[in-house]
């Protein structure tokens, strides 16, 4: 019997692509997006470091909009601080709670979602007043990830099948039988810092909070994904300091503008008669 999983869907959905949004092309050349929303307007993205980063604004309530560009479904595994926005669990891409996504469909995610009826806000704050650290796990804070699965392509129903094949196909070993629970739990554990100053400093990063309560009803549906993902986007988001820190964006106190000083500056004496 073909194993279906449960998985979740969205109760309203928005026609249209994001434009400037963190993509990754997949093997047929189409784009699956994610943007990340403040008061309705995607975040300026900053490429460095061989990554995607946004800054955070402390205080600011965000959505996250997913776009489908096929015409097929998809399932969407959705990680805010690496834990899933459906139901907050630490797990692979494969086993997570998904989100479905029509042919062409794009759909905002609000927040956590807590229920069928409503989600709580995704907001940016530091570590230490974050959902993550409510949950007691903050090694995977200021990272936005969405994996994308196809739909597995079910085979047509043949009239006839010899028992030699059939016994073949049934003694084959099911794809993706590797237990992908252990394998996204190794490295999870970080040893303590032992340096308080920097575990205090730490705790001042950008994380994302759960906030107030909104209306986003959803409904569950069976949805049998492939095995292996289409596409994985990721987004990184720090405060302005952190990103400056990281030489994503320039710095831009005094000291930092020194630096551009040159010792010869005019190839000639300027000259106070000369009409410019």
């Amino acid at each position: 019997m073909t194993r279906l999983k449960r998985l979740i869907r969205f109760g309203t959905l928005f026609a249209g692509l994001a434009s400037g949004a963190a993509a990754l092309r997949a093997a047929n050349g189409q784009e699956f997006s994610v943007c990340v929303l403040v008061d309705g307007i995607p975040a300026p993205e900053y490429a460095a470091r061989g990554r995607i980063y946004i800054e955070a604004l402390k205080g600011k309530e965000f959505t996250i909009r997913l776009s489908n560009p096929t015409s097929e479904r998809v399932a969407v595994a959705l990680s805010v601080d690496g834990r899933n926005a459906v139901d907050a669990a630490r797990t692979t891409p494969l086993a997570a709670t998904k989100w479905i996504l029509g042919p062409y469909q794009t759909a905002e995610i609000p927040g956590w979602q807590v229920s069928g009826q409503t989600s709580r806000k995704f907001f940016f704050t530091d570590t230490a007043r974050s959902y993550a650290k409510w949950l007691g796990d903050t090694a995977n804070v200021g990272t936005i990830e969405a994996v994308v699965f196809r739909e597995k392509r079910r085979p047509p129903i043949a009239a006839y099948k010899d028992e030699a094949r059939e016994r073949s196909e049934t003694a084959q070993a099911p794809e993706g039988a590797v237990d992908e629970r252990a394998a996204g739990s190794s490295g999870a554990a970080r040893s303590p810092e032992p340096q308080t100053r920097r575990k205090a400093a730490a705790e001042s990063f950008a994380a994302t909070g759960i906030g107030r309560e909104t209306s986003f009803p959803v409904a569950w549906v069976d949805f049998e994904e492939e095995p292996h993902p289409a596409a994985t986007v990721s987004i990184r988001y720090e405060f302005h300091d952190q990103l400056v820190r990281l030489g994503v964006l320039p710095r831009e106190d005094d000291l930092y503008a020194r630096e551009n000083a040159r010792g010869f500056e005019h190839p000639y004496a300027p000259d106070p008669y000369r009409h410019r």
